[in-house]
């Protein structure tokens, strides 16, 4: 399994992974051959299950994982391959985790459509495995989130007005919401009190954010070796934390208007220009900072629990994303 490799050398939770694994590949089911063979290659392929993890080494921060948080670990890993099936519709990317994404090898019909049924396998499994109410509820509050989170973002494409508060609210919902639900869930479900899931549901929201930041530095600086292309963002119209800190610089937004102006014309030899501008300034150090104050409110978050494995390898978490070395 591709998506453990990270976590082997933690045995606490990598035999649980491969049990996710093994749910997300049974779960995933489409009559069409070729689209579920990609499905599945996209499940097993450089992903890195980060927020199954989350919600598993929660589970062993108060307790014990147990079917019920395998089930929905699976649940949130399918309703993140969702998310990026249709993030690729929207962003017209013709790569995935390293390969052809599902829009581009199937058209953007088909990609909608094999979105929509992995949200019903998420649904699907999250009802086999809460009969909470409440939780029932968290679930769709989060669905919510996420997808205000997105419709916010794409409300502020190519907007020079963005604020640094519109860009939090954004990455708030359309990533820091789940992390926040795996991080609960996983505290909940272990048998954790009000406490340690509140806890634990603001360390993930602040893991999230910072973690979206990081990936929004990398859309500038790096990409390859993260399967990731670089300048993504830009291309559409979605000003991220390094290029609304420089335009909030009057010399560099002096420099940068000319370029954004052209909006959708921008060619690539433009977007390189803004690039270089940004990465020959301190705004991708800025932006670092950022994302270092909410990794050290995650670790802040966890000073309640007296330390076990799970709780030790959550504190290093965030440090490990900060780096982003898996």
């Amino acid at each position: 399994m591709n998506n453990s490799k990270p976590w082997k050398k933690y045995p606490l939770i990598a035999s649980e992974l491969e049990e996710v694994n093994q749910f997300v590949q049974k779960t995933i089911k489409t009559p069409h051959q070729s689209l579920q063979a990609a499905l599945l290659q996209m499940a097993d392929n450089g992903g890195k299950y980060l927020r199954p993890s989350l919600l598993l080494l929660a589970a062993h921060a108060v307790g014990k994982a147990n079917k019920q948080t395998i089930k929905l670990a699976s649940s949130i890993e399918i309703l993140h391959m969702a998310t990026l099936i249709h993030d690729d519709i929207i962003d017209d990317s013709d790569e995935r985790r390293g390969n052809v994404s599902i829009q581009a090898a199937f058209g953007k019909d088909v990609a909608v459509y094999t979105g929509d049924l992995l949200f019903t396998d998420f649904f699907d499994l999250m009802l086999n495995a809460i009969d909470e109410n409440e939780y029932l509820v968290r679930n769709a509050q989060t669905m919510r989130k996420i997808l205000n989170g997105e419709l916010g973002q794409m409300a502020e494409r190519f907007n020079l007005k963005q604020t640094l508060d519109d860009y939090l609210g954004d990455i708030k919902g359309k990533t820091a919401a789940l992390f926040r639900l795996a991080a609960e869930e996983g505290a909940h479900f272990a048998g954790g009190n009000i406490d340690q899931s509140n806890a634990l549901a603001q360390f993930g929201e602040n893991l999230g954010i910072a973690f979206q930041i990081v990936d929004d530095i990398l859309d500038y600086s790096g990409g390859k070796q993260l399967n990731k292309p670089t300048l993504e963002d830009l291309a559409t119209g979605v000003y991220s934390l390094p290029l609304l800190l420089a335009l909030n610089q009057p010399a560099l937004r002096d420099k940068l208007l000319s370029l954004l102006n052209k909006k959708r014309q921008m060619t690539l030899a433009d977007m390189q220009k803004v690039q270089s501008i940004l990465l020959d300034s301190t705004v991708i150090d800025d932006s670092r900072k950022l994302a270092c104050q909410y990794a050290q409110k995650a670790i802040d978050n966890l000073a309640i629990f007296k330390p076990n494995p799970a709780v030790l390898l959550l504190k290093k978490l965030p440090n490990t994303l900060l780096t982003r070395s898996f």
